[in-house]
């Protein structure tokens, strides 16, 4: 039962830091004023949120499920996905900068200003994320199956 419980919750996370990426790109889209500022940082909070649980009950599956870490460390796959994680966690960084830089101008009352070429940076950073963690589920998927496994 508890490895049911932490596949559910890690793919809970999965499905989060999935939404909040796709909704900040959505919303990227629009004019940044007040409102939407404070909704992008909500969002980049949930997304951190998810993206620290979508670790830790990842690392639980690994360490005491009944696979057993010695299958996930002999799995190509697995080593592709983590890399893929945390390339995607380097890339989070500009956008959440950019939102964190925000709340200065949010306390003192004003909406961000937000240049077409950051706003570009922005959304492409998002995009590439989520491409990134479209290859994570293909990952996922493979190492599920066995695909790629050595040793």
């Amino acid at each position: 039962m508890s490895s049911s419980l932490f596949a559910f919750l890690h793919h809970l996370a999965a499905f989060t830091l999935f939404a909040a990426l796709f909704t900040q790109l959505v919303l990227m889209k629009h004019e940044i004023d007040a409102p939407l500022a404070r909704s992008l940082l909500r969002i980049d909070a949930i997304y951190g949120v998810a993206a620290v649980a979508l670790i830790l009950f990842g690392a639980v599956r690994v360490h005491f499920t009944e696979k057993g870490t010695a299958y996930y460390f002999h799995s190509a796959t697995f080593i592709a996905k983590i890399v893929l994680f945390i390339a995607i966690g380097l890339i989070s960084i500009y956008p959440t900068r950019r939102f964190a830089a925000w709340r200065r101008d949010l306390k003192a009352g004003r909406a961000p200003v937000l240049e077409p070429a950051v706003r570009g940076k922005i959304r492409g950073a998002i995009h590439l994320e989520l491409a990134l963690l479209a290859l994570v589920i293909l990952c996922a998927v493979l190492m599920a199956r066995g695909i790629g496994y050595f040793g």
